[in-house]
């Protein structure tokens, strides 16, 4: 009688376990999804959304809602482009872990030793001031696993910092052949702060870029396509496009003074791109996008072939900066950031999901609690997080 008791016990615990794991999102409340963006798109806040969803290894939800151009009224379709911007770093950054897996160096490597112009890196006393406050040498040298965690120093270019103003001019507004001169540019730009004092986003991914061209002997293109991208199917992914790709790339839309959608006077240059970035060079798809994240959602694995051992993926999937990382209940690991305690972000989600955006207004995250990813289209400028938050708030509700 008792071993018949437990026996049921723990039957239903199975049970219990198994429906937490195979749980689905609602059709009902996906509904609420396609209402809050569509409201979005009709008040002219958002030219068009492409959203997809899978969970449990399959797709469980995909829509294209609003317009690829907003004002011509062309409606959005699943397959469009995107220019992702620094959703290119979580692919650079797992290429580049992949070359670790080969055993080319090791994370706590000072960066100088492979790429020598670093040596004598130099950092701004007074970020605000930039080289003209006065400049002081590292005190420790950079590390490698410090670029892939945005601790080492560097800056993006993005803030309101004479040494934001110095890197932004250095390496976007400057012409650059290839990646060698981008790096080689940056290493004579001052860091914003001294390595592993903090948290501070940057262009270090482009310098991944630069040293998958030294351990592998390809450029980051040629490595990505024949490692990542291609094994993968990411078809429509890469750093310039086809004639056929460049068809259904994305309009980039704006606002202007009056807060209403217009075309952005620059669009993304489909061809010719010859600095294979790891910063924000990439174009792809949701779909595409959505390989490379169930992979990593896997553990390295999909369909078959392995990419990166689990255990590679467990440690970029970990917090690497403490509490350096300003964002409550977050961290940042290698190439992604990282939910490490749910009830400080005041979020819907789950502890150990692992995500980035692109500065056009894209998102994705990967969930392996849930066993879900899913990916966020959009294609506007300035970036905001709103939308972002929207995403997540909106696609777990949803959670049946």
């Amino acid at each position: 009688m008792f071993q018949k008791t437990l026996y049921t016990i723990l039957l239903s615990l199975v049970l219990v376990f198994s429906g937490l794991a195979q749980s689905t999102l609602s059709k009902e409340r996906l509904d609420r999804y396609d209402a809050f963006f569509q409201k979005e798109i009709d008040a002219g806040r958002l030219p068009g959304v492409v959203t997809l969803v899978y969970k449990n290894g399959e797709k469980v939800y995909e829509s294209a809602l609003g317009y690829n151009d907003f004002l011509e009224k062309t409606p959005a379709s699943t397959d469009q482009i995107y220019f992702i911007q620094s959703m290119t770093k979580p692919i650079i950054t797992t290429a580049f872990m992949m070359l670790y897996e080969e055993g080319h160096f090791f994370l706590n490597d000072p960066l100088h030793k492979y790429l020598p112009e670093f040596k004598d890196a130099m950092v701004a006393k007074d970020p605000k001031l930039g080289s003209a406050g006065g400049l002081e040498p590292v005190k420790t040298p950079i590390t490698i696993a410090q670029l892939m965690s945005h601790t080492a120093g560097f800056s993006h270019g993005l803030g309101s910092t004479k040494v934001d103003e110095e890197v932004i001019q250095g390496l976007y507004y400057a012409q650059h052949k290839d990646i060698a001169a981008r790096v080689a540019a940056y290493a004579k730009l001052p860091l914003y702060g001294q390595p592993g004092e903090q948290w501070y986003y940057s262009a270090s991914p482009d310098i991944l870029a630069r040293l998958v061209e030294v351990f592998s002997g390809q450029t980051a293109a040629e490595f990505l396509q024949e490692r990542l991208l291609g094994p993968l199917g990411m078809k429509d992914t890469g750093y310039n496009l086809t004639d056929e790709q460049a068809k259904r790339m994305t309009i980039l839309h704006t606002y202007d003074d009056a807060g209403k959608l217009v075309k952005a006077p620059r669009q993304t240059p489909t061809s010719g791109n010859t600095v294979f970035a790891g910063a924000n060079a990439l174009f792809s798809t949701a779909q595409d996008y959505s390989l490379f994240a169930r992979m990593m959602l896997n553990g390295g694995e999909l369909d078959g072939k392995r990419y990166l051992s689990s255990k590679t993926v467990e440690l970029m999937s970990m917090n690497q900066t403490k509490d350096l990382f300003q964002d409550p209940g977050k961290g940042f690991g290698f190439g992604f950031a990282v939910v490490d305690d749910l009830a400080d972000t005041k979020s819907l989600g789950s502890e150990g999901t692992f995500y980035w955006s692109g500065a056009y207004c894209t998102y994705f995250f990967i969930d392996p609690k849930e066993d879900m990813v899913a990916i966020f289209m959009t294609q506007v400028a300035p970036f905001s997080s709103y939308y972002e938050n929207k995403f997540r708030q909106m696609i777990y509700q949803a959670v049946d």
